[in-house]
């Protein structure tokens, strides 16, 4: 167990946190939620940079790396629909991108050969607007809305550039066994 790691499973133990922050404070609830998912974010940003930084890149750390964002990400736009925030379509196209995302992640993983899909530059893109697309929309911002809108776009060419590349991947590693 390396910091990186630590980082990332301390940014999933935020998760509940963040969800009783958020319907269980009375008085600006949303306001200090979003100072979780703020503090999220930042361990997110540094367990990367760390683990770059000093090569403690794992296999188990780009497994649960993502997983935490994705957990993290269903739950804010969760809460935030439930609080009549967010329409509906958005929770259920990030829930099913991202459910295929962790059962894809999953099952390539348990793989014999343990494949696994490190994060690209437009998911790490996508992942930054969503923190400042819900930011914007905690504090009321007009922006917040359409921001989130493309935030969703770029995740999904993200995902099919994903599913290309583990399918690619997968394709060669059967090829290269027989």
């Amino acid at each position: 167990m390396n910091i990186p790691n630590l980082l990332t499973i301390l940014r999933l133990l935020l998760i509940p946190v963040f969800v009783y922050v958020f319907f269980f404070f009375n008085e600006h609830n949303i306001l200090y939620a979003t100072g979780i998912f703020i503090l999220a974010g930042v361990t997110d940003g540094l367990d990367g940079y760390i683990a770059r930084k000093y090569n403690l890149v794992t296999k188990i750390g780009q497994m649960l790396d993502p997983l935490a964002d994705k957990l993290m990400q269903i739950t804010v736009i969760a809460c935030f629909t439930v609080a009549g925030i967010l329409p509906i379509w958005i929770l259920t196209i990030i829930v099913a991108k991202e459910s295929l995302m962790i059962i894809g992640g999953m099952v390539l993983y348990t793989r014999k050969e343990k494949i696994v899909i490190p994060a690209d530059h437009l998911g790490k893109a996508a992942t930054v607007l969503f923190y400042l697309a819900i930011l914007l929309i905690a504090f009321d911002s007009p922006y917040g809305k359409y921001l989130i809108i493309i935030t969703i776009s770029l995740t999904l060419i993200s995902f099919f550039r994903y599913l290309r590349l583990a399918l690619r991947k997968m394709k060669e590693r059967e090829t290269g066994q027989q």
